[in-house]
């Protein structure tokens, strides 16, 4: 897939998610082979103000690599101010998020509320496209409801924005995360778009990475939530798409540990009060299925020093030893397909 002088064959991608794809999971994933990674979306409006928070969220390291800068707004004339302030974080791109389903994003016109708007979308994307040298990419939805899905009928209008991908979301905006996404339609998308398609909706384990790949024939894959209390899945899927069989399968350790090491970085990079806090909605899915859990959890949501944490953290590894030698535990599997986020053991 080639966008701009970036050329990666079948690239697995960190979606763009919202208090979840901080500088901290975004290295973790990396670490673990995702080969682009997108931040936090980022509001034109904030950017224009200068709001310390949305600057924070551009930043990047040089080891995140390829990165990729998201920017949300309703105003061609934000947008387009928000892409250069955007663009001189120097990402490797910039993506316009056109598929948010929040009110909070959609509800304010902007995101996936453009969907009902395909010429002032085009608009948008046209001035954002001149108002920056760099590569600029769209992550949409397929349509704002199922009595409306337009994305072929969008798709010719941001190519002639400039675009230089396109990643699409198989549900409409009502769908929000319900039911199953729907492939066929990036198909679809795949066989009439001239620019490169990212397919992204329901990728929870490696085989749904290789299913995505040959159902919809796209260029790339984009994991969002799949990743979450996860990164494991970036390598497990690379070593799918090598021929090979999936190697990774991470235990109760690796699972511990990795928790852990986002902790630190988050703390490291956000001070011990954010860092701590932002971290406990990340505990229930580095942790989820293993024995007794629910008391550690509640445990680790009201401790507020970070390395208490840590020793908490560590004590259940331990415990979870302990359980292991009596038979009562097994290394996970993976995310089975069942679009419930189920984590199953082995």
């Amino acid at each position: 897939m080639r966008i701009g002088s970036l050329d990666i064959e079948r690239p697995v991608i960190l979606a763009p998610m919202e208090d979840v794809t901080d500088r901290s999971f975004r290295k973790i994933c990396k670490r673990f082979g995702a080969d682009i990674v997108y931040t936090e979306f980022v509001s034109a409006e904030a950017l224009r103000r200068g709001v310390g928070k949305s600057i924070q969220k551009m930043l990047f390291e040089e080891s995140e690599r390829p990165a990729v800068i998201q920017i949300f707004g309703n105003s061609g004339e934000a947008m387009a101010e928000a892409a250069v302030i955007a663009a001189s974080a120097k990402p490797d791109y910039l993506d316009i998020n056109f598929g948010c389903p929040a009110k909070k994003v959609a509800g304010k016109g902007a995101g996936a509320a453009l969907l009902r708007e395909p010429e002032k979308m085009a608009a948008i994307t046209a001035a954002v496209v001149k108002a920056v040298s760099i590569p600029v990419t769209v992550k949409t939805r397929i349509g704002w409801d199922r009595d409306s899905v337009n994305i072929l009928d969008i798709i010719p209008r941001l190519e002639d924005a400039g675009i230089a991908a396109i990643a699409v979301h198989g549900r409409t905006r009502s769908e929000m995360y319900k039911g199953r996404a729907d492939w066929d339609w990036i198909a679809r998308v795949k066989e009439h778009a001239k620019i490169p398609v990212i397919a992204n909706g329901d990728i929870w384990s490696p085989q749904d990475a290789l299913a995505m790949f040959s159902h919809t024939g796209a260029d790339g894959i984009m994991i969002g939530r799949g990743a979450i209390g996860n990164p494991f899945i970036f390598r497990q899927v690379k070593e799918l798409l090598q021929g090979g069989a999936v190697t990774t399968l991470p235990d109760f350790r690796d699972r511990i540990s990795v928790a852990i090491e986002h902790l630190s970085l988050s703390v490291e990079h956000k001070g011990e009060k954010y860092g701590t806090l932002e971290m406990r909605r990340h505990y229930s899915t580095y942790l989820k299925g293993l024995p007794r859990v629910s008391r550690v959890r509640d445990k680790l949501v009201r401790e507020e020093k970070w390395q208490q944490v840590i020793e908490i953290l560590r004590a259940y590894e331990v415990e979870c030893e302990g359980y292991e030698r009596e038979g009562k535990i097994r290394e996970y599997a993976e995310f089975l397909n069942d679009h419930s986020k189920r984590l199953v053991l082995k």
